[in-house]
């Protein structure tokens, strides 16, 4: 298993009504909740990660896939590729997908999020995810 080499990236969570955000800082060392994105139109949703990219100097995307418990593709993981292959594209990003099953049951856990409606949990899901790529990568790839 490689794992990533440390840079300032952003691991996003994709939900229908919010996208959960955390990142980290350049060496790998702090993974931070961000304020979670409502969604609204695309157009929107791709500025406001434009601008959080350069404010962090964002170097790679982190994307959650929703696979089922056999690690098969889903409906919302079909949705999620389509969505962050566009943000990546518009961003000229590279990207990599980390397995978020169980992510979100996770962070309810670890950071008591119960009933969260706020988006806290949206993000803090997006730390699960952003550390498991910290620790298993996989390495980020520039799309076309």
């Amino acid at each position: 298993m490689i794992h990533p080499l440390p840079k300032s990236v952003l691991a996003i969570d994709i939900g229908t009504k919010r996208i959960g955000i955390a990142g980290c800082d350049p060496l790998g060392i702090t993974v931070t909740p961000l304020k979670p994105l409502f969604r609204s139109k695309l157009k929107e949703e791709i500025e406001y990660l434009r601008t959080l990219c350069i404010q962090r100097q964002v170097k790679g995307l982190i994307f959650g896939l929703p696979l089922d418990e056999n690690g098969r593709s889903t409906t919302q993981s079909k949705y999620c590729k389509k969505y962050a292959h566009n943000i990546a594209i518009n961003l000229n990003l590279p990207l990599a997908w980390v397995n978020e099953h169980s992510s979100t049951w996770e962070a309810k856990q670890q950071f008591n999020l119960k009933q969260d409606r706020t988006g806290r949990l949206d993000s803090a899901s997006a730390v699960i995810i952003l550390e498991q790529w910290l620790k298993e990568g996989p390495k980020l790839q520039l799309l076309n």
